[in-house]
């Protein structure tokens, strides 16, 4: 078995170290944190597929550089569902799902208050690698506690089976090392 992936996205290319999940699956590890580079020119590609919307709502903590980045370019504000309620959340809603790299049940967390401002706005879910859609299903379900519309689910990369789905847009595709 090969140690890395080798992956072209966004015009620009990364050595992606294989990760072992289990004794019949590896993933290459993709991860925007540090990469400033990369994850601008996700960003900057990920904006040109996107419809119109007026919120971008992400799950922490991976799906936050580029959430912020894409935020940065369009002025539009964005929304981090945290993995945990925080004291400074007066009347937290709290969502369970799965997630490839998480191991068990993943909480993420929003206040009411950003429940709020996603009312009548158009929502633009987005995260760095969409997998399974564990995440990307329970901010769906943090969203429709809006009166808002998700208007599109979108990521830089999706891995596996997620690359076939036709209701997300994304930049590359990312394999699944299935012995």
């Amino acid at each position: 078995m090969q140690d890395t992936y080798t992956l072209h996205v966004a015009g620009l290319t990364r050595e992606l170290p294989i990760c072992k999940v289990n004794d019949h699956m590896d993933i290459a590890a993709f991860i925007m944190f540090s990469d400033v580079e990369l994850t601008v020119a996700c960003a900057t590609e990920l904006l040109k597929k996107c419809p119109e919307f007026d919120v971008i709502l992400t799950a922490e903590a991976k799906g936050i550089p580029l959430a912020y980045e894409m935020s940065r370019q369009s002025g539009k504000q964005w929304i981090p569902a945290r993995k945990g309620a925080k004291l400074y959340m007066r009347d937290p809603v709290v969502i369970e799902d799965e997630s490839i790299t998480t191991a068990g049940k993943q909480t993420l967390v929003i206040d009411r208050k950003d429940i709020e401002y996603m009312n009548g706005k158009r929502i633009l879910i987005v995260d760095d690698v969409i997998s399974t859609g564990g995440s990307l299903h329970a901010l769906e379900t943090l969203a429709a506690r809006s009166t808002g519309k998700v208007v599109g689910c979108c990521a830089a990369l999706a891995e596996g089976d997620a690359a076939k789905r036709t209701d997300i847009f994304f930049l590359a595709p990312l394999p699944l090392f299935i012995h």
